[in-house]
């Protein structure tokens, strides 16, 4: 048994709300070992062709923040890992900012992932999240080398090392110095630091989790989403599986 972990990332909404339902699920028996629910955006600057396009449909299909909320009261007695919720600054400010942090937890949300929000500008999300007991995952770049220790420093739940530079995708290969970004993290704090942007195969999986705590990945379950629609589910649990296997 290994002890790294697998984080999988869904768009919420794409294509249909009961669908995303079925793919948190088929995630959990894969063996995910936590799920970031992606809030629909209609400028998600952070992401690649992929997940915009989930975004997209997401959004054409009346995908809301409090009907993102309410499928989450519904599961949350059926799942057992945790759930981070993925999206932008805009979202969470145009919701209220205390009223989505308060309806979060109270939903059973871990913790909190704003890609865009600056190290500096973190305290008008981070404190609220706080208030409520959850997580503000901190992402780490890597062009961001004396920053790294400053963030990892302060970070919650895990940290986000972001394997390359550039949108969320897949990538042929991956050439960041992973290694010495974990070993930098792991200076200043034992929370997992967990590899995303980029990651598809179990070969890479396999290859990032020997230099971190494990990794993160989004474009290739969605791509999944893409090509099966609502008969995607079995397909994600088979891909779920593939990975944690890989790990």
């Amino acid at each position: 048994m290994s002890n790294k972990l697998f984080a999988a990332f869904v768009t919420c909404g794409d294509p249909d709300i009961k669908t995303t339902k079925q793919i948190i699920y088929e995630l959990q028996r894969g063996g995910a070992d936590l799920i970031e629910l992606g809030i629909p955006f209609s400028d998600p600057t952070a992401e690649g062709p992929v997940i915009q396009e989930a975004n997209y449909r997401a959004l054409s299909g009346g995908i809301t923040t409090d009907k993102i909320f309410d499928m989450v009261r519904d599961i949350r007695n059926d799942i057992h890992i945790p759930l981070f919720f993925m999206t932008y600054a805009n979202v969470v400010f145009s919701y209220g900012t205390e009223r989505f942090m308060k309806t979060a937890a109270e939903a059973g949300i871990s913790g909190i992932i704003l890609p865009e929000v600056p190290y500096e500008e973190k305290d008008e999300f981070a404190v609220p999240a706080k208030k409520y007991g959850l997580d503000y995952i901190s992402l780490i770049a890597p062009t961001s080398k004396e920053r790294i220790t400053m963030i990892a420093k302060e970070a919650t739940g895990f940290v986000y090392c972001v394997s390359s530079l550039g949108v969320t995708g897949t990538r042929e290969r991956i050439t960041t110095d992973i290694a010495s970004m974990t070993e930098l993290v792991r200076s200043v704090t034992d929370i997992p630091a967990l590899v995303g942007f980029g990651i598809s195969t179990p070969e890479q999986a396999h290859k990032i989790s020997e230099s971190s705590d494990g990794v993160i990945i989004g474009s290739a379950i969605m791509k999944l989403v893409a090509k099966y629609g609502s008969k995607c589910p079995p397909y994600i649990y088979e891909y779920a599986k593939s990975i944690k296997e890989a790990l």
